[in-house]
């Protein structure tokens, strides 16, 4: 309670709160807390320094990306050895997809700490994977590479790293698909559209035709997230057929 109360004492009660709740995410304490502010901040905000430079967290997510692929890629060197390259950059990418990045953001709850002039309910389920490697960029800055390590192992690897279950894990059906078409000389096209439903959002619908008969269909709000719906629909109508074809 004593270490509590130094830090309030020290710092105004919001920079001590962010100090307290920071080092409960961490596990340690930082060092330098503007750094982690940074990791926080979003463009809209429109912050700079004293030379004009933007300051908020998309270079701290660069530096955080990098940090990540670093070390889950030590780590799968070190626990595959029968794995080639082509394998392990498969392992790598299925440990650090979006999808599972996002997952470890909403886990620490981490937009909680965002400072933006867009309201927390408008920003889409990527700005939590963002903010993960913007922290993972802050605890390399202020803490070197050896605390940056810990920090992936204790939060990513341990809980959540199976190589097995990894090694089942798809994460892009539309890549699979795809793959498999060209291996089996099919032809293939998305046909996609703009929905002109009555949503608030603006929506897409995609046809997905494998040797021009229409295979599946689906609709999302992008193009991106249609094509890849429509992908595993029809990967499951396929899934004895691709199954043979491994």
């Amino acid at each position: 309670m004593n270490f509590i109360r130094n830090i309030l004492n020290s710092r105004s009660d919001e920079d001590g709160n962010f100090f307290v709740r920071l080092q409960n995410i961490l596990g340690f304490k930082p060092k330098d807390v503007d750094i982690y502010k940074i990791a926080f901040t979003h463009r809209s905000m429109n912050k700079r320094d004293d030379e004009g430079n933007p300051i908020n967290y998309e270079r701290l997510e660069f530096l955080g990306d990098a940090m990540l692929s670093s070390i889950i890629a030590t780590h799968l060197y070190n626990e595959v050895p029968q794995g080639d390259e082509g394998y392990l950059t498969k392992m790598r990418s299925k440990i650090v997809s979006r999808e599972h990045l996002n997952e470890l953001g909403k886990e620490l709850n981490l937009i909680a700490y965002v400072e933006s002039k867009i309201p927390k309910d408008n920003f889409g389920n990527n700005i939590y994977g963002n903010l993960f490697e913007a922290l993972v960029g802050a605890i390399y800055l202020d803490k070197g590479y050896s605390f940056c390590e810990k920090f992936i192992y204790t939060t990513v690897i341990l809980p959540h790293v199976d190589i097995e279950k990894l090694e089942g894990k798809v994460i892009s059906y539309k890549s699979l698909l795809i793959e498999w078409c060209q291996k089996e000389k099919k032809t293939f096209n998305y046909e996609v559209y703009e929905d002109t439903g009555n949503d608030e959002l603006r929506h897409f619908s995609v046809k997905l035709s494998i040797n021009d008969k229409v295979i599946s269909k689906a609709r999302a709000t992008s193009k991106k997230k249609a094509e890849e719906k429509a992908s595993k629909r029809a990967y499951f109508a396929f899934q004895s057929k691709i199954s043979r074809a491994d």
